[in-house]
């Protein structure tokens, strides 16, 4: 187990730095600009459930580890793809005018 950290340091380093990156840019993001990056996460998050799937279908039937964290990537993905088109919808809905 520690092998793999000493080989894949630098990968590791790239994911940390990744996450603290993201957590600050989407901690700073104004309210007025979250419709239009809930639109761009979902095209993102489609292409995450497109590769997960691809993953899962390349997996070694024996592989679970593969098999678990694909499936878990295509939930995850599929329901944060939902929720971001529910958002979107209720703030668009937010625009329109009242009827009567």
């Amino acid at each position: 187990m520690a092998s793999f950290f000493l080989e894949n340091q630098h990968l590791i380093y790239i994911v940390i730095l990744s996450i603290l990156l993201g957590i600050e840019v989407i901690s700073n993001v104004p309210a007025i600009l979250h419709t239009p990056l809930m639109s761009g996460a979902n095209a993102i998050h489609g292409v995450v459930i497109i590769g997960a799937i691809i993953v899962m279908g390349h997996a070694h039937s024996d592989d679970y580890l593969a098999l678990i964290l694909g499936f878990l990537a295509v939930l995850l993905g599929t329901l944060n793809v939902v929720g971001g088109f529910v958002v979107t919808n209720r703030m668009l809905a937010m625009f329109k005018k009242k009827k009567g």
